[in-house]
């Protein structure tokens, strides 16, 4: 008795589980729904708000550490402090900008 039950469950689960995918795939036609159009059009706005921000924010930080450097009059910390802001100034530019190109080729390769 409990072994025929088992066995009506495991097949109304695969039953479920077969028909979930084949109408999942019919249903939307192969469109996008609302919801997903509106996170992929917030995301890219995000993207393109961080790139136009993130120009003028590294040429600060960059002139920060420059001035530091300048202006250290020999103190050997300044001027360490001023190197490290500008490398990392640099490497965080670089990654936001190899982010983004890393994304445009996802997205011309996805269609």
């Amino acid at each position: 008795m409990k072994r025929n039950k088992k066995i009506i469950s495991l097949i109304f689960i695969l039953f479920l589980f077969i028909n979930f995918l084949l109408i999942t795939n019919n249903s939307f036609a192969f469109g996008e729904p609302k919801i997903v159009d509106k996170i992929n059009s917030a995301f890219e706005s995000i993207e393109s708000w961080l790139l136009k921000i993130s120009t003028p924010a590294a040429a600060v930080a960059v002139g920060t550490g420059v001035f530091m450097r300048k202006f250290s009059f020999g103190d050997e910390e300044k001027i360490r402090t001023g190197k490290k802001i500008i490398k990392g100034s640099l490497f965080s530019y670089a990654f936001i900008l190899a982010t983004d190109l890393i994304l445009s080729a996802i997205k011309s390769l996805i269609g």
